[in-house]
């Protein structure tokens, strides 16, 4: 479900690149923001609040991972990473920094919506009113809000959504087709290298957390993922 009228904050320094966008992101009731430099995206993440951010690694002042760091410091808004690199060990590496998602360049018009329309569902429509509890964790989920000890505990989106997806089958094993095709889309049944960097960067920042929450999120092996009540 599409968020009318959502902000997606553009960062990348081809002015070709920010006119396309511009026009072909306004065209689909999206309210875009320009920035062509690192410096001015983290300024506009700040002020604007955007509900998405579309982060090119290649800008003139600092290198994209900085950017995506600073942004991160402050906010959990989806990030998709624009890059020309392809290979695993990039990849793996963009969204262990916390990236949510990633596109390789060129890209279609419409994977780029595809993946836009991912990352926002991850930020919305999200239960009203319930929260869940275990030992030091809390998690609050219209607010968006997870703390451990009474303390803010700093997800990304997709981090937030995979917990939310776990806890929702609190007890029972989720499997991996089940987790990617709720958190992804169906088109990413197949690409289970998404999930095991996702749950490894969640599992590492609740233990590292608290040592009550070490073997919280139980693996499976071969079949998916359970939280351990």
């Amino acid at each position: 479900m599409t968020k009318t009228g959502a902000k997606i904050l553009v960062i990348d320094d081809e002015k070709a690149i920010r006119r396309f966008m511009d026009a072909s992101l306004s065209a689909k009731g999206y309210a875009v923001l320009l920035a062509k430099t690192g410096r001015e995206g983290v300024k506009a993440a700040a002020e604007q609040h955007p509900d998405a951010v579309l982060l090119d690694l290649n800008l003139p002042d600092m290198d994209g991972a900085a950017v995506l760091a600073e942004i991160r410091a402050f906010s959990g808004v989806p990030v998709i990473i624009l890059t020309v690199k392809n290979s695993d060990a990039d990849k793996e590496r963009l969204l262990d920094s916390g990236a949510d998602d990633y596109l390789v360049k060129p890209f279609s018009l419409a994977e780029l919506l595809a993946r836009i329309r991912v990352a926002l569902r991850h930020s919305l429509n999200l239960q009203e009113d319930t929260s869940f509890r275990h030992g030091p964790l809390e998690i609050e989920f219209a607010r968006r809000q997870v703390n451990v000890d009474g303390e803010h505990l700093h997800l990304t989106a997709t981090e937030f959504s995979l917990l939310k997806a776990l806890v929702a089958h609190a007890g029972k094993i989720v499997t991996q087709p089940q987790l990617l095709s709720e958190i992804w889309g169906p088109h990413a049944v197949e690409q289970s290298h998404y999930l095991r960097i996702y749950v490894s960067q969640l599992r590492r920042k609740l233990e590292k957390r608290h040592p009550a929450l070490r073997g919280f999120i139980i693996t499976e092996p071969g079949v998916g993922y359970r939280i351990n009540i």
